[in-house]
């Protein structure tokens, strides 16, 4: 069975969100031990990508907390505890720049056998 992170971050990757970026919170924040963050070109696509992460997640009975932007598409915030994924319109992802935010929190690499 796939971990939460596992779920959420394939999730992203179906419904094609760019640039995903994994960092790993452990012992640098106390909101979740993992953020996935990628963007997308159009709210509608944020959105989709939003929603599929959601809907993956309670497929594979993990808890979805909240989702917070769905309504503008231009970020999206998918709580589910441990991980929480940030999807961004391109134009809004470079403004908040989550990776410079959070540039204590080493990277992981989502690219073993997945």
């Amino acid at each position: 069975m796939p971990t939460i992170l596992e779920t959420a971050y394939n999730a992203v990757d179906d419904k094609k969100g760019q640039d995903i970026v994994v960092l790993n919170m452990e012992g640098v924040s106390l909101i979740a031990d993992q953020f996935i963050i990628c963007h997308a070109n159009s709210e509608r696509q944020v959105q989709a990508i939003a929603r599929e992460v959601a809907d993956k997640a309670a497929e594979n009975e993990f808890e979805v907390k909240r989702v917070e932007g769905l309504e503008n598409g231009r970020w999206v915030l998918v709580d589910l505890g441990d991980v929480v994924v940030h999807v961004f319109h391109k134009d809004e992802r470079g403004y908040y720049n989550l990776e410079k935010l959070w540039g204590d929190a080493p990277l992981l690499n989502m690219d073993n056998g997945q």
